[in-house]
Parts: structure tokens; C-alpha cells; sequence
């Protein structure tokens, strides 16, 4: 494998260990190798693995559709989560920092799909990020932090938003309180008070699911100083723009969007699912984001940055002012 990750590689000191090891099976080796972001198993049975500057395949390494299947459900087990026909999509965190997503047939037309995502086994850091003109990025993102801006960070799916956000909200200040909530747990904090929430599937009865609307409405019983979510995906997106307008200055979020002037019409589709109005919307995020941050990944996995604010035409629409392109 080639490729230059975009955080620099680190051994991984008692990362996964023993039942996940053992779930994990031929795909132990692949994930334990520092050089590894993500492990992608096909319907076909083929493996795949990303070490940031594209998707390659693993020679030498096929899996029957029983085999997936079973290293499928074994993942997913140990994450104290069910995995069938009946619940054929689910995300689970695992120790070293392991994120699996499975989907299985009939969803999954050609045979079970595994998607590894392997986190690094240690807080991200800025200064040990691959961007983009990174002394003149850096203090700003610092500063904003500093400042308590309200951050919102988009991307497309594996660009690092998630990582930014985590090495972000590191420079809080050590005697706030940071609250982070996720669908399931990915963000890693170098910081010494946060408190991890992560939302909780239906079990067989359909019973006992917790979902990110009501941990941001419970979060705010904790006392945050900053409030992290790890996406807005759906209607929480109304309980989190009030959050942040109503005294939780300073968090972030991120957001799944192509660039930073897709962003406006990103939010509007997920307000909509909240049954908010544009109007009402983007007077919500004028209130509640300070500035927007877009990542790009480009070869060799550097990362770059787009840095706007958020502002209102003369027609009052949401839209997007950048500031800053690296």
C-alpha cells in the first residue's frame, strides 16, 4: 500500500484486542496496520483499504458471503448491538478507536457490506493535521475557538470533518465542560472534561431508541460550556441551532455537503425536515454559526479549507460569504 495519511501514522498500542480481534478475523491485520484509514469489505467479497490518498485493493484476501456475514455480525455484536434481515443497517464503536457500518442483504443486493473506520488511538491535533497552508489556517482556528465561535464544519464523506471538529474544540479552555453527542461515538477529544453521549437503536421490540434530538434537549440539563455534535443529519437541526442561539456559544457541529456554498441549501433540506421555513432558518443560523469551515481532501491526502460566515442577501436567503481559501 502507498500513500501519505493526513495524520501522521502513530503505532496503535493496545488498540483492539481480544474479542474484537477475534470478530475481526483476516481483517485484524489490515486494521492493525498504521497506514490504514478505512477497510471497506464488498458484496463480492472483495477488501478494499484507504490510506488516505485513495481506495486499493487488498490482494491475496476474498471472504465468502458466509464469512462477511459472520465477521458482520460479530463486529456488530460486540458493540452490544443486533445485526439481521429485520435490522440489516447498524453502526457500532469498538475499542481502538474502530467504527464499523454494516448493511446486509436484501439491502444489500450483491452480499454483506463492511465499511472499518479506523481512528488514529489518539486525539487529533492541528499542527499534526496534513493541511493546507497550515500557518496561516491554524490561528484562525484557533482563534475562533479562543473566541467562542460556533463552528460548523462540512465536507463530503471521509474528507476528516470529524477530525477537524475534535482537534478544534481541543483549545477550549481546560475548566470548561464540553458535551459531545454523536450517532455513534468517532470524535476524540484532547481535553480533560468531556462527557461522551451517543444516541441508542430500537432493540427487537422497537423499543429503547434514543435518538440525537433528544440527547441535545437532555445535554442542555448537564450544564455544557460547549456543545459538540458529531452531525446534523435530520430534524435535530432545529434543537441544535437553539441550542447554540440560546447561551451554548463556542460548540460545533459538522455537516455533510460537497462545498462551502452547497451549505446553505444543505441546511435548508434539513430544516425542511424540521419543519422550518428558509426564512425561519436562516435567521436561526445567523443566531447560531459564526462561521462556516468546508474541508476538501486533494492527493496525497492534504487537506484544504474554506473559511466563511454566514450572511443574509438582500432577499433575506441564507447565504455564504467566504473569507478564507487554502
Amino acid at each position: 500500500m502507498t500513500g501519505v495519511p493526513w495524520l501522521v501514522p502513530t503505532p496503535r498500542p493496545g488498540g483492539i484486542t481480544g474479542e474484537t480481534r477475534r470478530a475481526l478475523g483476516p481483517l485484524a491485520t489490515l486494521v492493525e496496520d498504521p497506514r490504514v484509514n478505512d477497510v471497506f469489505v464488498l458484496g463480492g467479497g472483495q477488501v478494499y483499504v484507504d490510506t488516505g490518498s485513495g481506495t486499493y485493493l487488498a490482494e491475496g484476501l476474498h471472504l465468502s458471503a458466509t464469512h462477511a456475514l459472520d465477521i458482520a455480525r460479530g463486529l456488530i455484536e460486540s458493540g452490544g448491538r443486533h445485526v439481521d434481515e429485520a435490522q440489516p443497517l447498524v453502526d457500532v464503536s469498538l475499542e481502538g478507536g474502530l467504527r464499523v457500518h454494516v448493511t446486509l442483504p436484501p439491502v444489500a443486493t450483491k452480499g454483506p457490506e463492511i465499511s472499518l473506520r479506523v481512528s488514529r488511538h489518539r486525539a487529533p491535533e492541528l499542527t499534526r493535521l496534513d493541511l493546507a497552508d497550515p500557518d496561516r489556517i491554524i490561528p484562525l482556528v484557533v482563534a475562533a475557538v479562543e473566541r467562542r465561535q460556533t463552528l460548523l464544519i462540512s465536507g463530503a464523506t471521509g474528507s476528516g470533518k470529524t477530525t477537524l471538529l475534535g482537534a478544534a474544540m481541543a483549545y477550549a479552555t481546560p475548566v470548561e465542560r464540553l458535551v459531545v453527542l454523536e450517532e455513534v461515538q468517532e470524535i476524540t477529544l484532547n481535553h480533560p472534561h468531556v462527557v461522551s453521549l451517543e444516541c441508542r437503536q430500537a432493540n427487537l421490540e422497537g423499543a429503547g431508541e434514543i435518538t440525537l434530538t433528544r440527547l441535545v434537549r437532555e445535554s442542555l440539563r448537564m450544564r455544557p460550556s460547549r456543545l459538540i455534535i458529531g452531525e446534523i443529519r435530520g430534524a435535530e437541526i432545529a434543537d441544535v441551532l437553539q441550542a447554540f442561539h440560546t447561551g451554548h456559544p463556542g460548540g460545533g457541529a459538522t455537516l455533510h455537503a460537497s462545498s462551502l456554498h452547497d451549505v446553505p441549501a444543505r441546511l435548508e433540506g434539513l430544516g425542511a425536515l424540521a419543519g422550518m421555513s428558509p426564512r425561519v432558518l436562516a435567521s436561526q443560523v445567523m443566531g447560531a454559526i459564526h462561521l462556516v469551515i468546508h474541508i476538501e481532501r486533494r492527493e496525497r491526502g492534504v487537506r484544504s479549507l474554506r473559511i466563511g460566515t454566514p450572511v443574509l442577501t438582500s432577499g433575506g436567503e441564507l447565504s455564504i460569504e467566504e473569507m478564507v481559501e487554502s
